[in-house]
């Protein structure tokens, strides 16, 4: 564990801005062999590979399905003898979704009933659930088109930042609007902008982080000049697909451009190499409790701090959601060290599994980058929502240090480390 959190220490000490003189130097651009392989098949298992027709037929018999679920919703007829079984897996998804406001909501059961739809389900019953819908007089043809093209650009074969991983964070972000402040200050734009962040927040997200992308000078690198590398390509990708599919063409174009623009400022507020800087800015403004939610410009902060604890809500989910979160993140820092291993590359810090363990990378991101931004939105918004969030950090961290080998011989190690108030807070993490 101590290792982890000195790792965790050394990232965070400083604002993690990596340059063009980490790794490769700008002359050997393309020079990498890591460069031709192709990014979505990073974390497919090995029997998958080449296995593109079947993966098409199951791609085809899910759409298919989430047909004949939405048919099942409107109340239509079916046309098949196999209703049966979908109305079974549609009525749960229904009463799930009746639910979807609570912290407790399991995301990965909600994804096993929709055969594996969640982010299209969930998100078009949220922008109906809020009116938005019929508000911004979207037409549902591009609302549903919009939606499968987002869900279908998130990598499925990643252990954590997929498709199910968007879901999780949107419904999180539907909890946060919930809350009393937000609820009676927030415009429908600012909802609706909240609400496309967080299901586009991560899209096309290759499975490797930022400073592997740049020791590897990958294209998206060079193109973003190594700053918010992810978080630029997530927000111009989101972009393209609100371009190509006309879901707001019916706007003026004024107004187009403006959510596109406020869409990527909270998109980009997601870089966690940047988490001092707003973290910073947040408590100046409550300690000088001068935030004002009836000014556009502080409501969108608000809208930025909540899609970063959304984000990173993880630890602070009740433990069983929590356990399998933080195996499937762990899964994909260790399998980008592999990777950097059979590319004799640098292993990026946490990436290393013979030297890191689920619990130390856990116990020291839930010291460092996690405790330190809940304590400050508790201040923000004291509510149920926020203790109960609280209250599941403390004991999953605990669950995490109880199983640390050395445990037994000295329980009272974990103690010493900083308290989620503390005012240093360390900087970036590997899981952007």
């Amino acid at each position: 564990m101590l290792g982890a959190c000195v790792i965790f220490k050394q990232l965070f000490s400083r604002d993690v801005r990596v340059r063009s003189q980490v790794g490769f130097q700008p002359d050997r651009r393309g020079s990498h062999p890591y460069l031709g392989i192709d990014f979505r098949t990073l974390h497919a298992h090995a029997e998958s590979t080449g296995s593109i027709p079947a993966r098409r037929i199951r791609r085809l018999f899910s759409f298919q399905r989430h047909l004949l679920s939405s048919r099942f919703l409107r109340g239509a007829p079916h046309l098949n003898p196999l209703h049966i079984l979908d109305e079974d897996y549609c009525g749960q998804a229904k009463c799930m979704l009746e639910k979807v406001g609570s912290w407790n909501f399991d995301i990965f059961l909600f994804d096993r009933l929709t055969n594996g739809n969640s982010l299209v389900t969930l998100t078009l019953y949220l922008l109906s659930h809020y009116g938005l819908i019929e508000l911004f007089q979207l037409d549902m043809v591009k609302v549903h088109r919009f939606l499968v093209l987002v869900q279908e650009d998130y990598h499925n074969h990643n252990p954590y930042h997929n498709a199910v991983h968007a879901a999780d964070v949107t419904q999180a972000m539907h909890c946060y609007l919930k809350e009393p402040k937000l609820a009676k200050s927030l415009t429908s734009c600012d909802i609706l902008l909240g609400l496309l962040a967080a299901a586009t927040h991560d899209l096309d997200h290759p499975g490797v982080n930022q400073p592997f992308l740049i020791k590897t000078n990958h294209y998206l690198a060079v193109l973003y000049r190594n700053t918010s590398v992810l978080e630029n390509h997530h927000w111009r990708s989101a972009v393209g697909l609100l371009r190509e599919t006309e879901l707001l063409s019916h706007l003026p174009a004024e107004d187009r451009l403006t959510m596109e623009r406020q869409l990527g400022s909270l998109i980009l507020a997601t870089d966690i190499s940047r988490q001092n800087e707003y973290l910073s800015k947040f408590r100046t403004h409550l300690d000088q409790e001068d935030l004002c939610l009836g000014n556009a410009s502080h409501r969108h902060f608000i809208l930025q701090m909540a899609l970063k604890c959304a984000d990173i809500c993880n630890p602070c989910r009740p433990w069983e959601l929590s356990k399998q979160w933080s195996e499937k993140v762990t899964e994909e820092f260790f399998h980008q060290g592999d990777i950097e291993k059979k590319h004799k590359l640098e292993v990026s810090p946490l990436c290393d599994s013979e030297n890191n363990s689920i619990a130390d990378v856990q116990i020291g991101f839930m010291t460092y980058v996690v405790e330190p931004l809940f304590a400050e939105w508790a201040r923000f918004s004291d509510t149920r929502l926020s203790q109960t969030m609280l209250g599941h950090l403390c004991l999953n961290k605990a669950s995490w240090n109880a199983m640390q080998p050395e445990a037994s011989g000295s329980s009272e190690e974990p103690e010493s480390e900083p308290e989620p108030s503390s005012r240093a807070l360390p900087q970036g993490s590997l899981q952007s």
